[in-house]
């Protein structure tokens, strides 16, 4: 059995200040390669995200690390102890000329390093995006099998040659989670059809950023918790080990995976292998921290047991779900203009291709157009409104309402911890002005009351960090008002909340 990693690093860029090794916010493309060495060799994960969705990529990526980093890579080889894994384009979104350009990145790696005595294949699996079928996975596995399958003279890979991609799905709505267990059953069943082999492993992959911006904060945690606990009747049912990995960024909106918070996180998403290592956690902390956090997870994280629910519980944590996601959603739709005006000032942090994602999972479909997670997350913030408020006061008075806010809390573990923190971070007074302008701004309002109702403490800044940041909203939203520029602000607010998003 290879090695499970228990921390993946992203190239997700909502960092808010500057990496350690270099002087700029900004990380080129061309620095990737020496992010993704020194994350091995310094920062000690065991595997890193090479994204080819939605930016630009360095397709020489192998050459270039074993090239730079030999004597490294001999003693920690690619493919065994250390890890690349490539998160393709999802062709029903990005062009197709993507996916065959990764493939051939693959296929070229697999015999470079061969040809110079390393391990081989350095890669063999990869993330697909989006995925909301088993036939999809299947697609892309025929579709490397047929590339890895041509023979010319000029590029013959051989029969040695690696013929076979593993497929890491990665899963973005809260309904596709819930229902995972189904999706990766029926993949079983074509897998063994159309391969005839039986896979001994699985690596799902259960985003939190996506499904949060799309449904809210609770009924991503819910989903996550359902899907977590399908896993376990599903390891024994089909005899087959699954590895689920889950994204993780530092505002509680999209995880709440911190330096300072690597145990919390941990027994609160029991079941989980694998973590996603995001920009804010490596470049907005310490790099002591860091490091010491890393280790932790690497160690906690391979004894970690998922919870089981009951059908019962589960069909009302389900009812819950669609009740938090209606507040949420009636408030975000008729926000969308301005979180967009907002994220479009945001600070780059990296490289990417023009990509507007868009309120709906399909990405093509939907009532309004938003950004993606990290700029929109870091646009509410940026408003004095952190979306972990947004439907969740509403939510959590139904719950309370209905005798299910112990059912509640028993499943989201930290769910109080997230709001303080979240919380810390509203602008009240300009709320409360606000809500004279409109029945949407009334609601969120009732939202912030609320959950200062159910904590039990006012939603206030408690930090030197979180007053500055407090007092700089206030001006943002006077430049706002009268028409000035306000994107000096937005970058100064990511470096004191340690997030861009």
């Amino acid at each position: 059995m290879r090695k499970i990693p228990g921390t993946m690093i992203s190239q997700h860029p909502d960092h808010g200040g500057k990496p350690y090794w270099q002087k700029s916010a900004f990380i080129k493309t061309g620095d990737e390669i020496k992010e993704c060495f020194l994350s091995f060799s310094e920062l000690g994960t065991s595997e890193y995200k090479w994204d080819w969705e939605g930016k630009y990529v360095d397709e020489s990526v192998i050459e270039k690390l074993l090239s730079e980093h030999h004597d490294y890579f001999k003693k920690n080889s690619l493919g065994k102890e250390k890890f690349l894994t490539f998160r393709l384009p999802n062709p029903k979104v990005e062009t197709e000329f993507r996916l065959g350009r990764a493939f051939m990145g693959i296929l070229g790696a697999a015999g470079l390093a061969k040809k110079i005595g390393f391990h081989s294949p350095p890669l063999f699996e990869v993330i697909l995006p989006m995925t909301e079928s088993a036939e999809e996975m299947i697609a892309i596995q025929e579709a490397f099998k047929e590339i890895a399958s041509l023979k010319h003279v000029l590029y013959d890979f051989g029969e040695e040659s690696l013929k076979h991609i593993e497929i890491i799905p990665l899963f973005e709505q809260v309904t596709t989670i819930i229902k995972s267990d189904s999706l990766l059953e029926k993949y079983l069943e074509l897998h063994k059809k159309k391969f005839h082999f039986k896979l001994v492993y699985l690596r799902p992959y259960l985003a939190r950023s996506d499904p949060a911006l799309n449904s809210g904060l609770v009924p991503t945690v819910l989903a996550i918790k359902i899907g977590l606990s399908h896993y376990i009747e599903f390891e024994k049912k089909h005899n087959i080990k699954l590895y689920p990995i889950i994204g993780s960024a530092s505002l509680p909106f999209r995880g709440g995976l911190t330096p300072n918070t690597v145990e919390e996180f941990c027994h609160e998403y029991s079941g989980i292998k694998t973590v996603l290592i995001q920009s804010a956690f490596r470049y907005d902390y310490e790099k002591k921290s860091v490091i010491k956090a890393i280790k932790k997870l690497e160690k906690i994280l391979p004894a970690n047991k998922a919870v089981s629910i009951s059908i019962t519980e589960e069909k009302s944590l389900i009812k819950l779900i669609l009740v938090f996601e209606k507040y949420y959603r009636s408030s975000v739709e008729q926000l969308a203009s301005l979180i967009n005006i907002v994220a479009s000032e945001l600070p780059k942090r990296r490289e990417r291709v023009l990509h507007i994602g868009l309120f709906g999972y399909s990405r093509g479909v939907g009532k309004v157009s938003l950004p993606r997670a990290i700029g929109f997350t870091g646009a509410l913030y940026s408003l004095g409104i952190p979306p972990e408020i947004i439907g969740t006061g509403r939510g959590i008075k139904y719950a309370i309402e209905h005798n299910q806010i112990k059912l509640l809390e028993k499943y989201y573990l930290n769910i109080k911890d997230d709001l303080m923190r979240a919380g810390r971070f509203v602008q009240k007074k300009i709320l409360i002005e606000l809500s004279k302008e409109s029945q949407m701004w009334k609601d969120i309002l009732g939202d912030v009351l609320e959950v200062e109702k159910y904590l039990g403490q006012e939603l206030r800044p408690i930090t030197k960090e979180e007053k500055k940041h407090f007092k700089i909203v206030e001006k943002l939203h006077r430049e706002i008002d009268t028409g000035k520029k306000y994107h000096q602000y937005l970058n100064h607010l990511a470096i004191l909340r340690k997030s861009l998003g």
